[in-house]
């Protein structure tokens, strides 16, 4: 297996001189994703069409060359890395968005369209797009299909599967397929359209994405709810949902939390905060009034110190980016993160934040907790230095046992990073053998030569 100079001129002749390179320098830029794993792919390619991945394919096929799919590579598992080398095909230049049909409320993307252009080219029609992962700024459409991307909306509006109607793909082989509907029914078959996103870019390149819209929100609010306890503000978020409202969002931020982004708030935050939600209602105007004020009167009921409504846009904006800018900030405490996404009933977070502070006494390590806690999605991390051998053993040890109480309180670890090669040897654990023999098999029917994306999810 390798890259011979014909081989090259091939992909040369299919992409253009300029969008295939094999320097050095510009490789390294394509090595690595957001856990910062990295891996040295021999050759970089942008395709600008359908055509173009599909010639890559077919050539790949031939030659039995590995072919690693990508797009801006914000992904927090090592999904896009080409652990085993080979060629890194980067979408991004396959990033029009081809139409609206705002009569039938869906779009269709290629996949290199940033996730926040495809919510400003449709909220300016009335419409809306809800999967909103933190990354919406930088990531792919593209890598959100193989990831099966969620964020904060998922708790009332789900994730990016719930809103894939349709897909064209192009198999290892070269073979173009058109998977899914354009209609809000359509149950022809196996659904392929569902096996392939979240599949992490190992069955097939995504060229095209037919997704399913909504009419925009009339009004939308937002609020920040102030705890003393962690534990307050976890058993507090079991309770709004069973009074029968469904905020759009309900995310959590643990004391090590606020003290990271406490001067990107609004608002002065008094010194004895130990946890804070933030909550965001959608809807028509007098309906989220009333929800608004349900839920504030409910949090005081559970010990809530304040209940703080954002005046305007301006100030709902400035809550969500200090949420946002939290994962880089991170780093303020230690040098290395290891980031996990995992999800526990919602019923059980209040047991999932015992267990990460027992973590962090256990260890010795800070572990910083926040996420989406309507859906029970907590993104817990676990600072060290990977520097000093014995902070990586506790981390990882950390690990283990943070995925070991998260499968025992009936949840999963992973909600939407997906499994990629961070967590690979723990899949096993959560699915058993059999499932994941069954995995193999649908690999082995779409890519037999084992070329497309290899090491990833299971070896």
């Amino acid at each position: 297996m390798g890259f011979s100079r014909s081989v090259f001129r091939e992909l040369q002749k299919i992409s253009g001189n300029p969008y295939v390179t094999k320097e050095k320098e510009e490789r390294l830029c394509y090595s690595y994703d957001a856990t910062g794993i990295s891996y040295l792919p021999d050759v970089v390619v942008f395709p600008g069409s359908e055509t173009e991945v599909s010639k890559i394919l077919q050539l790949a096929s031939k030659e039995k060359l590995i072919v690693v799919p990508r797009g801006t590579g914000s992904g927090m598992t090592g999904g896009s890395v080409p652990v085993k080398g080979g060629l890194v095909m980067v979408t991004t230049r396959m990033n029009k968005i081809i139409g609206v049909d705002e009569d039938n409320f869906i779009i269709r993307v290629q996949p290199g369209v940033i996730v926040s252009d495809i919510h400003k080219a449709v909220e300016e029609k009335g419409l809306f797009y809800p999967p909103d992962p933190s990354s919406a700024s930088v990531c792919t459409i593209g890598g959100n299909i193989g990831e099966c991307a969620g964020g904060p909306r998922a708790v009332k509006y789900g994730v990016t599967r719930d809103y894939v109607l349709g897909l064209r793909a192009v198999l290892p082989s070269g073979q173009v397929i058109q998977t899914g509907v354009s209609t809000a029914k359509g149950v022809a078959g196996y659904d392929l359209t569902r096996l392939i996103v979240g599949s992490e870019g190992t069955l097939a390149v995504v060229t095209e994405i037919t997704l399913k819209l909504l009419p925009k929100p009339a009004t939308v609010k937002t609020m920040a709810v102030l705890f003393d306890s962690m534990i307050k503000a976890a058993s507090t978020v079991s309770g709004i949902m069973k009074n029968a409202i469904i905020p759009r969002c309900v995310e959590y931020l643990d004391e090590e939390c606020l003290h990271l982004i406490r001067d990107h708030l609004s608002f002065d935050m008094p010194d004895n905060i130990k946890a804070l939600l933030i909550i965001e209602l959608d809807g028509d105007l007098d309906t989220v009034e009333k929800d608004a004020h349900r839920i504030s009167d409910f949090c005081f009921s559970c010990d809530a110190l304040d209940v703080i409504l954002a005046k305007n846009t301006t100030e709902a904006q400035a809550l969500w980016e200090a949420r946002k800018a939290l994962s880089p900030v991170l780093y303020k405490i230690a040098a290395n993160k290891i980031n996990e996404d995992i999800v526990v009933p919602i019923n059980k977070i209040p047991d999932m934040v015992e267990v990460t502070q027992r973590i962090q006494r256990t260890s010795g390590l800070k572990v910083v907790s926040f996420g989406h806690a309507g859906d029970g999605n907590i993104h817990c991390n676990i600072m060290y230095d990977k520097s000093d051998k014995n902070e990586l053993e506790r981390a990882t040890k950390a690990v283990e046992e943070l995925f070991n109480a998260t499968l025992r309180l009936g949840g999963t670890i992973t909600g939407e990073h997906g499994v990629g090669i961070t967590k690979r040897r723990f899949l096993p654990i959560e699915i058993g053998e059999t499932q994941i023999e069954l995995m193999r098999g649908i690999k082995r029917v779409f890519d037999p030569l084992n070329i497309l994306n290899p090491g990833k999810i299971f070896e």
